[in-house]
């Protein structure tokens, strides 16, 4: 696959995204997420032999990096999964719930459930060592892929959090080659500074076989704007939720956009962040997976489309 990046900050600075969230399962959905829980999965070349770890950044609920509400209740479950059907098991990309709620896929690594732990706040927890052969071997992204979910059990707020596929269990070292991706994106908007705007970016990829994509957001508030970037696209403008509402739209996509990543720039001037959730999905209804550094680079626009793309 074109474009690997050592991409392993989730989410990467290149997104402008601070944060993560996952809210307690009794936190209403105008919190902000839709379903308590959020799943990333970890991306490592098959060449790679030597030990690693998915590393995560303060995983308790508690203390300033945190969404309190009243005082922290809430317990958030963290599991690692590997082995076969981590990625390619039916409803393993899916970014809807279903009802009854189906297990995750793969083989059950590790788990750990975090309360508010000063131990963690603030620190990192590691998942590893670990061989990169115990993830799951897709060919189409020519490597193992690990997954964590996370999974708000109780309580009512909200667990801020990130990640990092690193080389130590120590340092935040990127594995050449290695990668992250998610099919759906529970993230916080931050709080604009008066008079300045905050712009994220979020970047699905559109593989060869995609014809049109549906975006679909959740509680944005209409308080942010959306627009959509590519080498086809200079700024399509796409609608944004309301509160504890979901809003989607259908863009077409070029042959050009194949094998590429998408820009959605998020622009907001609220006061006051925002806790939102996205997912996209192509004329199938199949998720399109958002990588954490686009695949082939941000994308930019050509004026001149029939131009070669060299990548």
């Amino acid at each position: 696959m074109a474009g690997r990046v050592a991409a392993q900050a989730v989410p990467n600075p290149g997104e402008k995204i601070e944060s993560l969230v996952t809210f307690g399962a009794q936190a209403p959905i105008t919190s902000g997420d839709d379903d308590f829980t959020q799943t990333f999965f970890f991306l490592v070349p098959a060449t790679e032999r030597r030990p690693l770890y998915i590393r995560v950044f303060d995983p308790d609920c508690g203390g300033q990096l945190d969404a309190k509400v009243g005082q922290f209740n809430t317990r958030t479950e963290f599991s690692l999964y590997g082995g076969p059907g981590t990625h390619s098991a039916k409803g393993a990309t899916d970014p809807r719930p279903v009802s009854p709620a189906a297990p995750p896929t793969g083989r059950l690594l590790k788990q750990q459930v975090f309360g508010e732990d000063p131990a963690y706040d603030g620190k990192y927890f590691n998942f590893g060592p670990l061989n990169p052969l115990e993830g799951e071997l897709v060919g189409q992204f020519q490597g193992y892929v690990y997954k964590v979910v996370v999974r708000g059990l109780s309580g009512n707020d909200g667990n801020l959090y990130r990640f990092f596929l690193s080389s130590s269990p120590t340092e935040n070292v990127p594995i050449p080659g290695g990668n992250a991706f998610t099919y759906e994106y529970c993230f916080r908007i931050p709080a604009a500074a008066p008079g300045r705007a905050v712009t994220l970016h979020l970047y699905p990829f559109a593989n060869e076989g995609v014809v049109s994509i549906k975006q679909s957001n959740f509680d944005m508030d209409n308080s942010a704007k959306l627009t959509v970037f590519s080498i086809a696209k200079n700024g399509h403008a796409a609608p944004v939720s309301g509160d504890g509402q979901w809003t989607s739209s259908i863009l077409p996509i070029d042959t050009k956009e194949h094998g590429l990543s998408l820009d959605f720039r998020l622009v907001s001037t609220a006061p006051i962040f925002n806790d939102v959730v996205f997912y996209v999905t192509d004329q199938y209804d199949t998720a399109l997976p958002f990588f954490a550094v686009p695949l082939g680079g941000p994308p930019r626009y050509k004026y001149d489309i029939d131009m070669k793309v060299h990548r």
